[in-house]
Order: C-alpha cells, then sequence, then structure tokens
C-alpha cells in the first residue's frame, strides 16, 4: 500500500523541499493537487518547514468556481494549512489582450502563484502534473506541430517550479486518495471531450494507445526523458557556437563559416539565437522560415546573394561570406540580459552585473542560492503595476509616470526589467517591494546608460 513520502520519493532529491523549507503548492480542489497538498504536508512537517496552499478563481465556470475556492478553503482550514487566493475575470483579460482562453489563464495563474510565493516567503512552487499529463504534452505538441523541444515534455523543475509527481500515474493518485481520504471536487467541464483538446486526448485517445500497448504512458514519458538530454546538448552547443557574434543595435552579423562548421542540427538553433541577440525574440519565427535562411545559406554557398523578409521585421541577407540579420529601425521587445554582455535596447544601454557600477536598478529575487534567474528587458504596458517601497499598495506604471511627468513616448521606451517573467523594476520609477534588495541575497545589479538612438543608413556591408 502507497505510503504519504513514497510517492515523492519517486521524484529528483533535489526536487522534493528541503528541511525547515517553507514551499508553495497551487491546489486546484481537484484529485490531483489535494494529493499534493496531503503529502506535501506531512513530508514538510516530519523535516520541519511548511506548505502553503494557492487557489485561482479564474471566474470561467460561474457557481462552480466559487464553489471550488470554499472548497479548498475549507479543506486548508481543516488541515491547518495557510491559504491565499486569487480572483480574476479570465474571459475580459484574454479579450483585452487577444489571447485564447487557455493562454490567458495560464498567464494570470501563473502570475499570481509566483506574486504569491514570493509574498509568502516561499522559496518553490509545487505543482501536481503527473506522468499522464507529460504524456498527454508531449503527443498534444507533436500533433500541433514541434520541433525537438516540444517531444521533450516538463522538467521536474524549471525556474522555481517544481513537479515532484511526474513520476505517479494518475491512478497511482487514485488509490492514494482512496487509502488517505483526500477529498476533491471534480470539474465537471474535464468529462466533456469537447470542451478542450487534452479532454478528447484524455478520454478517447489515450484509452485506445493503452489497448494498443498498456504502457504506452510510460514509453511516451521515457522518450521524452531521453530526448531531454539531446536538447540541452544541442542547446549548449548553439549557444557556445553564437557567443562571439557580432552584435549591433538592430543588427547581428554570423560567418557563414561558422554555420558550415557546426552540425546539421545546431544551426537552426544558432539560427535562433541570432533571433534573440537581435532583441525581437524567437517566439513567431518557425520550421519554414528557418528552412528558408538555410535555404541562403546554401545559395550563398555557390557564390550568389539573398535576401529574406522574416517575422518581426527582420531582414536576413548574405553578403561576403556574412549571415546579416537587421531591423530599421530596432523593435522594442523582450530581450533576455546576458551578465557581463552590454544591452542595446532602444536609447539605453543595459549590463546585468553582479554588483553595482554607475547608474541602474538592484534587485533580488526569491530563488535558490547560486541559482541565476532569467533576466529581461521589456516595454512595460501602463496596465502593469509596482509596489514601490513604502507606498500603500500597488500603483500602475500609467499613474506613476503621470505623478513622475514623464511623457507618453518616453513611458513606452522606459527599460522594464522582468525576472523570472515577474515585472521587478521600471527604469526611473523604482524596483517592486517583491525584489527590493534591503540587505537581502541572492541580488544583482543592472547598469543603466542613455544613449544617443542613431541608424545608419548608408547601406555598406559588414566586413
Amino acid at each position: 500500500m502507497t505510503t504519504r513520502t513514497e510517492l515523492l520519493k519517486r521524484a529528483p532529491y533535489a526536487v522534493l523541499p528541503r528541511r525547515g523549507e517553507k514551499v508553495l503548492c497551487a491546489v486546484s480542489g481537484g484529485l490531483d493537487s489535494m494529493c499534493l497538498l496531503h503529502i506535501l504536508k506531512a513530508w514538510c512537517e516530519e523535516r520541519g518547514g511548511q506548505v502553503v496552499a494557492a487557489h485561482f478563481n479564474h471566474r470561467l465556470r460561474g457557481a462552480a468556481a466559487d464553489r471550488d475556492e470554499e472548497f479548498v478553503r475549507e479543506a486548508c482550514e481543516a488541515w491547518g494549512i495557510p491559504l491565499s487566493v486569487g480572483r480574476e475575470d479570465v474571459g475580459e483579460y484574454a479579450k483585452r489582450e487577444g489571447l485564447s482562453t487557455e493562454e490567458a489563464a495560464r498567464n494570470l495563474r501563473y502570475s499570481f502563484l509566483r506574486r504569491t510565493a514570493a509574498e509568502r516567503e516561499c522559496e518553490r512552487l509545487y505543482t501536481a502534473h503527473h506522468v499522464d499529463d507529460n504524456a498527454e504534452t508531449v503527443l498534444l505538441n507533436l500533433i500541433r506541430g514541434t520541433g525537438l523541444t516540444g517531444l521533450t515534455g516538463m522538467d521536474w523543475e524549471q525556474g522555481g517550479l517544481c513537479r515532484p509527481l511526474l513520476g505517479v500515474t494518475r491512478e497511482e493518485l487514485e488509490a492514494y486518495a482512496a487509502r488517505w481520504g483526500v477529498p476533491h471536487v471534480e470539474d465537471e467541464t474535464n468529462a466533456d471531450p469537447e470542451a478542450a483538446a487534452r479532454n478528447l486526448l484524455r478520454l478517447q485517445v489515450m484509452p485506445l494507445l493503452k489497448e494498443l500497448n498498456p504502457r504506452a504512458v510510460e514509453h511516451i514519458c521515457g522518450t521524452a526523458r531521453r530526448l531531454q538530454g539531446v536538447d540541452r546538448s544541442l542547446e549548449a552547443d548553439a549557444a557556445a557556437r553564437t557567443a562571439h557574434v557580432e552584435v549591433q543595435e538592430g543588427r547581428v552579423i554570423l560567418s557563414i563559416e561558422a554555420m558550415a562548421a557546426a552540425p546539421a542540427a545546431v544551426r537552426p538553433r544558432m539560427l535562433l539565437r541570432l533571433f534573440d541577440l537581435l532583441g525581437v525574440g524567437r517566439k513567431d519565427i518557425g520550421a519554414a522560415h528557418l528552412e528558408a535562411l538555410m535555404d541562403l545559406t546554401r545559395r550563398t554557398a555557390w557564390g550568389k546573394k539573398g535576401r529574406l523578409s522574416l517575422p518581426r521585421g527582420v531582414t536576413a541577407r548574405y553578403c561576403r561570406q556574412w549571415l546579416i540579420l537587421e531591423t530599421r529601425p530596432q523593435l522594442l521587445t523582450e530581450v533576455q540580459l546576458v551578465p557581463g554582455r552590454p544591452l542595446a535596447w532602444g536609447n539605453y544601454a543595459l549590463t546585468l552585473l553582479d554588483g553595482p557600477e554607475g547608474e541602474g536598478i538592484s534587485f533580488c529575487w526569491q530563488g535558490r542560492l547560486g541559482q541565476s534567474p532569467v533576466v529581461t528587458v521589456a516595454p512595460c504596458p501602463p496596465g502593469e503595476r509596482l509596489t514601490l517601497p513604502g507606498a500603500r499598495g500597488s500603483r500602475s506604471v500609467k499613474r506613476l509616470c503621470l505623478d513622475g511627468h514623464i511623457s507618453l513616448a518616453e513611458r513606452d521606451r522606459l527599460p522594464a526589467i522582468y525576472v523570472e517573467g515577474e515585472l521587478a523594476a521600471v527604469w526611473r520609477l523604482g524596483v517592486d517591494i517583491a525584489f527590493a534588495p534591503e540587505g537581502r541575497v541572492p541580488c544583482r545589479f543592472i547598469k543603466i546608460e542613455k544613449t544617443e538612438k542613431h541608424i545608419e543608413e548608408d547601406g555598406h556591408d559588414a566586413q
């Protein structure tokens, strides 16, 4: 019979809550998350730690959503577990931002969870994704069209988000709940195959695959784990081969010789990294765009020149053995800051450093010591909010700019700093209290210098 901690011990030890650690558990009220909360409670109590619950009401299912919220409240009260609850109108947010309901719900939910983890001083966030969820994710990605990364499934831990049940099946969680009397509520839409693509896959496709092979889920996830190693190796190789490419404002330049020296499987990833360095990101770059770039490479090998228009206002051209990607003018978009490497972003130059140097922003994060967070700079939507030290609650960036007599045009060019996807600071406005240093560690510093934005129009080729 399954013990309280047996299921957790299937996860890598590093993923499990450490002795004395306080962690946050995302709880919907369903069987999976209620089992995880029950397991984490026992695990943490045995080791002098604590689990805090967080429930997000998407306001998509009317009275049923409120019922789930109340259920979680009562369960946490009965178990003596602190609870934080968030509520957002996902439908309205999706319409306003032009997102699908699923994407909008995910954005708002994880924003709430990470914010709550910081407020509750929880080092890590735990979700109840299990092996069946992982297999479904791999198949959905395959059906929709994906590269190697989409076939690697979920990670045990990624950016402070832990999934300790990835080695546990749904059937085992049902058995655990029955043995320990774990209460839960069922989302009625989960039984409707037409409600979502994942439902159709879970209710109709997966049972057929298990008829072909009862170990289908196990094999799918096993393949995904093996592909993770391949994916990381290729990405690391691409990063090393593009570490010293020439980066100018609105232009990145890579030698065709460097491309030719790379294995065929690494070349597309090198191209994707160029889009990152250019500042436009890789989100809208698909396999067809990468193949078109590779075709230009092959034509260049025969001494021909070429030019290609790409998404996000990018133009690619080959000339004199150089691959040149450029934007005219450069688009202000989200770009990751690489430690020690100055980044030209709009009218500013930003450098992520270990300590103060000149003017800039100091910030800290609720991460693990020795683990560097993903830090990005991006334009800040006026509706984003900051809670500044000493202020009574949060205020919108729009209001803070109005109070600071910052014009609309200047506001849209201010660098906003995001740490692991959360707004940490906006230059000239301040650092959010959740990321304020005040003697806390680990900390970093972003040096910010105002520059004269100038775009050459001479049309000369890179040498």
